[in-house]
């Protein structure tokens, strides 16, 4: 049996009475750090094969398209909006899904698709982006208040030479001659001279004729 002198014994009743006093909560606080360790874990894993799941969905998405069978792509499609709805591929699983119902001509799919954006999207560019394609099928079926309504919402300043343009085609449609003059004014003031679709632009401002 192990002998101690009086110093030794001194330091262990003291290590008893610290450990009495406080291995309770210690012991506790070290199972909880290993208890979130594992999880944290186990949470990193299973958002790594929810990523890669979601990846490969899209490669097969993308291999879909190629076939243009709307159906088929929007099948595809809602497998990952409705499997993995959080992840960046969703949105724009449903942006290629509603482009392909709308060159079927299936407008009402392509709405859905596109506000399911809306919805869902975290990215401000993939909603802006899916607001200006709403508003374009909604100006194609005339209802313009609608596509004037999704147009005059705040939206990422890189975007403003596109909704301004679509802005004038609607407020044109809709004999507001002197506004749609104002709204492709504003969409050449934030367009790059550079870029081809500029003068398009300008050509619709030019048709318009001088202000009155």
């Amino acid at each position: 049996m192990a002998t101690y002198n009086r110093e030794e014994e001194d330091k262990i009743e003291g290590i008893k009475a610290w450990w009495n006093r406080f291995g309770t909560a210690i012991t506790v606080v070290l199972a909880v750090m290993m208890a979130t360790f594992g999880g944290t874990q186990v949470w990193k894993y299973y958002q790594q094969q929810q990523a890669q799941q979601a990846a490969d969905l899209y490669v097969l998405l993308k291999q879909v398209q190629t076939t243009e069978d709307f159906e088929k792509i929007s099948d595809a499609a809602h497998l990952l909006t409705e499997g993995y709805p959080s992840s960046g591929y969703a949105p724009r699983a449903a942006l290629i899904a509603a482009r392909s119902s709308i060159k079927a001509g299936d407008m009402q799919r392509a709405k859905t698709q596109l506000q399911w954006i809306l919805d869902h999207a975290k990215e401000p560019e993939m909603k802006d982006l899916a607001r200006l394609r709403l508003a374009s099928v909604l100006f194609d079926e005339e209802n313009y208040n609608e596509a004037l309504r999704h147009l005059n919402t705040k939206h990422i300043d890189s975007f403003s030479g596109l909704y301004d343009d679509l802005k004038g085609d609607v407020l044109l449609a809709s004999g507001k001659i002197e506004e749609a003059r104002l709204s492709y004014q504003a969409a050449i003031n934030n367009l790059n001279k550079n870029n081809s679709y500029f003068n398009i632009v300008q050509m619709k401002l030019d048709a318009l004729g001088e202000s009155d």
